[in-house]
C-alpha cells in the first residue's frame, strides 16, 4: 500500500486553497519524492484555479511549466523526483472519487506519453473546525485503484 507524506507547508498551502475555493472545487497537481518502498513525500503542490473539476485534462496541461521547473530543480532525477497525481477538493460531498473522477485518473495512468507507473488523487475538503480532511487513491494502468494512506510528516494519519 503507497503511503504520502504532507509537510507541514504542503499542509498549509492546502488549507490556505481550500479555505479560498470556499464551496467552489480547486485543484492541482502533485509533485514528490520517493523515500523508501511506496512512501512518498509531498514536496510540490500547484493550485489552480477555481471551477469545476471537469477540467482535470487541462489543469495537467497547465501545469507542464511548474512540472519542468520541479524537474529542473531536482537535478532531473526521475526516479527519485516525479509527478505523483492530482488533487482536488469535494467541498461539499465526502471526499471519495466519483466515476468522473476514477476515469479521469485511468486516463492519465493509461496515457503511454504521461509514462506513469501509477497516479495518485488526494480528495480533500475542510472539516466543521476548519480541519483537513483528505483520501489518497491509487491508480495502476491495469485499472486498479486502491486506497492509500496519508500522513501529515510528523506521523499522524488523514482520514475521512
Amino acid at each position: 500500500m503507497l503511503t504520502l507524506i504532507l509537510p507541514p507547508e504542503q499542509n498549509d498551502l492546502l488549507l490556505v486553497a481550500l479555505r479560498r475555493a470556499g464551496r467552489r472545487e480547486v485543484g492541482g497537481i502533485l509533485m514528490g519524492e520517493h523515500v523508501g518502498p511506496n512512501l512518498f513525500i509531498v514536496r510540490e503542490m500547484t493550485v489552480h484555479r477555481r471551477g469545476a473539476f471537469a477540467s482535470f485534462v487541462r489543469r495537467v496541461e497547465d501545469a507542464i511549466g511548474s512540472l519542468r521547473l520541479f524537474f529542473r530543480k531536482t537535478g532531473h532525477d526521475y526516479a527519485r523526483f516525479n509527478y505523483l497525481g492530482e488533487w482536488h477538493s469535494h467541498p461539499s460531498f465526502a471526499p471519495y472519487p466519483s466515476g468522473t473522477d476514477d476515469l479521469s485518473m485511468l486516463q492519465i495512468v493509461q496515457d503511454e506519453k504521461v509514462g506513469a507507473n501509477f497516479a495518485v488523487l488526494l480528495i480533500a475538503k475542510l472539516g466543521l473546525e476548519g480541519e483537513l480532511i483528505a483520501t489518497i487513491h491509487t491508480y495502476l494502468p491495469d485499472g486498479t485503484r486502491m486506497r492509500s494512506n496519508i500522513r501529515h510528516q510528523n506521523g499522524v494519519e488523514l482520514a475521512a
